[in-house]
């Protein structure tokens, strides 16, 4: 049984890890529109927003601290959003038909493609915590755990985000299309730019129904960054964001064996 599962599961999902990994890092200017555009908005709109930034229970934060956490999901937004292109591409290029027609279950394509970009974005977003103590937040040994998992969650929800947009899409044209008005607005109503006010109002029922709010939280929570008052908790976020991660890799899956089917 174990034999059989690393065959057509693990197998083929890290070869197509390795592959997308060693793809998108030859590709030195979508890693750095991936980082540095993130960084630009972090340092502008810090800068600029410090002054009258009094968060409700939030403490005597700056907005370069709160911001932080909302920049880390950018930086793994857009690095998701450039490593899942390559299903755009791959389609176009006959690789992912020959893929599709291979002795390859469709939850090892997906893996394989969730993991790449998952790396990609964990990775990218360790390397700005270098600039944590810049937002004023030390690390605490105490929270690299907790960080870490939120990295690989919220990662691991960004590319499964980005897949199905992309699986569905023909151009990169239409990709960037789709990116624009739906997965940058679920980031901006996310608390990852402002507090989302609690209660009923029609900005606090889309910040509770987004999937993308529990993983700034975790992220937020696991820096050690106060939350505005009525956010979720690190327990509440990380087991939201792993349900969301769980969803995302199920829907995948039945578009990808539909697809096969056709092929």
């Amino acid at each position: 049984m174990n034999n059989s599962v690393r065959m057509h599961l693990w197998r083929p999902a890290l070869a197509l890890w390795h592959r997308d990994v060693v793809r998108f890092l030859r590709q030195h200017n979508r890693i750095v529109s991936a980082l540095v555009t993130p960084v630009v908005f972090w340092v502008l709109l810090g800068a600029g927003f410090t002054p009258s930034f009094r968060p409700p229970g939030a403490g005597d934060v700056t907005y370069l601290a709160y911001f932080f956490p909302g920049t880390l999901v950018l930086i793994m937004l857009f690095t998701a959003i450039f490593s899942t292109i390559s299903v755009i591409e791959d389609r176009r290029e006959g690789f992912l038909q020959g893929v599709l027609v291979a002795p390859v279950c469709p939850g090892a394509i997906v893996l394989g493609k969730f993991l790449g970009g998952t790396t990609l974005a964990t990775a990218q977003a360790i390397l700005f915590c270098v600039l944590a103590p810049f937002a004023g937040l030390p690390f605490a040994p105490v929270n690299v755990p907790a960080l870490i998992a939120s990295f690989l969650l919220v990662g691991f929800s960004m590319t499964g985000l980005g897949f199905l947009v992309a699986w569905p899409m023909d151009s990169t044209q239409g990709f960037h299309a789709i990116m624009n008005i739906l997965l940058m607005p679920l980031w901006m109503v996310s608390g990852a730019l402002f507090p989302i006010p609690a209660g009923h109002s029609v900005i606090g029922w889309i910040g509770a129904l987004n999937p993308v709010t529990y993983g700034v939280a975790a992220i937020r929570q696991s820096l050690g960054v106060p939350a505005a008052a009525g956010g979720p908790t690190l327990e509440v976020s990380l087991s939201v964001t792993f349900l969301f991660c769980v969803a995302t890799y199920l829907a995948s899956t039945i578009l990808v064996a539909r697809r096969r089917k056709s092929a």
